[in-house]
């Protein structure tokens, strides 16, 4: 199965996040078709603003920092 266009983009901000922690360290960065598009203050104004041109689901927002812990998250449930 391809990878989907989230799944390109997100291994695209791992390939290059060293680099993008040097430019854009603690901003939010919209990644479309494995480029950036803008990078902001905070993930709420970066979706606000791209979603005034491009439609949900097409692009992915990233806020940028060092390591695996920015780009993974951990969800633990109770067993009943």
């Amino acid at each position: 199965m391809p990878a989907t266009t989230e799944h390109a983009d997100l291994n695209w901000y791992i390939a290059h996040q060293d680099e993008l922690v040097r430019a854009h360290n603690g901003k939010s960065v919209v990644i479309k078709d494995c480029a950036i598009l803008s990078v902001y203050e905070d993930d709420l104004t970066a979706l606000e603003e791209t979603l005034k041109q491009h439609q949900p689901g097409t692009f992915i927002i990233q806020r940028v920092g060092p390591g695996p812990e920015n780009y993974t998250a951990t969800f633990h449930a109770l067993a009943v």
